[in-house]
């Protein structure tokens, strides 16, 4: 028999890629299990950015308490650290209420802090960072990254050559600790190893896929997406903040630019969120190899197997 203090630490974890409709089936769940949704998406932080990042709609927020939802302006940065401190007192806030959390989203390396933790990189002064930043606008993502690479070989494996706040951040912990960000990842410890983790994958088959991102970028344009990226525009940040990263900023800015038409620009859109889904289901089969796989396109019947599973 499960015990009441096992029924009370139990954690859902659902990830899967864009477009896999989570957020509607994290709904249904919570519906069922008197649980609260905290999201797992890392553009969904942002609040200038509801639309675009397709966000729960304010209608489905009220039908069930979110978390971590529109909480950040695209001004500031937040990492993975600092989005952990924050889910494990929401984590402990809902479980003390007697509900349970579930955490929802297609950021793997969200999860990844959850189920594995992540390493606890000494503070890094903030004289130092921005000295970093500086270097990076000065010479450009592209040559950055080869002198990162070169101090630091290890982050070739794991950051990708576009990926300018991954580089900077890789780059400033090895000039700083002398030791790989890698090397600190190595020994860590997850910090929910006292918790029940229930986690499911939502393994979408890929034609159905491509219909929900094409409905989805239709409908960010119905729901004017084109005013987001214009507001985002006009505050002029910093491109190596994460916010530039959001599928739709650049595309929608060329269109506003006139380099493009309205036909074009979904379609680069779809083109983008199809390689971000492929690079998530890759990560997942990596990363997320003990996680129950799960799809129906009946959405009662995946919410009876999910059920069924966690119960």
């Amino acid at each position: 028999m499960t015990s009441k203090l096992t029924s009370l630490k139990k954690i859902i974890l659902i990830a899967g890629p864009t477009a896999s409709r989570k957020s509607s089936l994290a709904i249904r769940i919570a519906k069922k299990i008197n649980g609260e949704i905290i999201n797992a998406d890392s553009m969904q932080i942002y609040k200038e950015f509801l639309v675009l990042s397709s966000s729960p709609s304010f209608v489905d927020r009220k039908k069930i308490k979110h978390h971590l939802y529109g909480i950040l302006s695209v001004k500031n940065y937040f990492s993975v650290g600092n989005w952990l401190t924050v889910v494990k007192k929401k984590v402990n806030e809902i479980i003390k209420k007697k509900k349970v959390p579930i955490i929802v989203g297609g950021t793997g390396l969200y999860f990844n802090a959850i189920t594995k933790g992540i390493g606890k990189v000494p503070e890094i002064d903030i004289k130092f960072r921005k000295k970093v930043r500086v270097f990076h606008t000065k010479v450009g993502q592209k040559n950055f990254y080869k002198k990162l690479i070169s101090i630091d070989p290890k982050s070739k494996k794991h950051i990708s050559p576009e990926d300018s706040q991954r580089s900077i951040r890789a780059y400033e912990v090895k000039l700083f600790t002398k030791k790989s960000l890698y090397d600190w990842f190595s020994s860590t410890r997850s910090d929910f190893l006292n918790y029940n983790l229930s986690k499911f994958y939502i393994d979408i088959p890929r034609d159905i896929l491509l219909k929900n991102i094409e409905k989805r970028t239709n409908l960010m344009f119905k729901k004017n997406c084109i005013s987001e990226v214009k507001n985002f525009l006009r505050l002029k940040l910093d491109k190596s903040l994460s916010s530039n990263k959001l599928i739709g900023v650049k595309e929608i800015s060329d269109y506003l630019s006139g380099f493009s038409d309205l036909k074009k620009t979904k379609e680069l859109i779809n083109i983008r969120t199809r390689q971000y889904a492929k690079r998530q289901n890759t990560w997942s089969r990596g990363h997320m190899k003990l996680w129950m796989k799960v799809y129906s396109n009946d959405s009662t019947h995946l919410t009876k197997k999910i059920l069924k599973a966690i119960s």
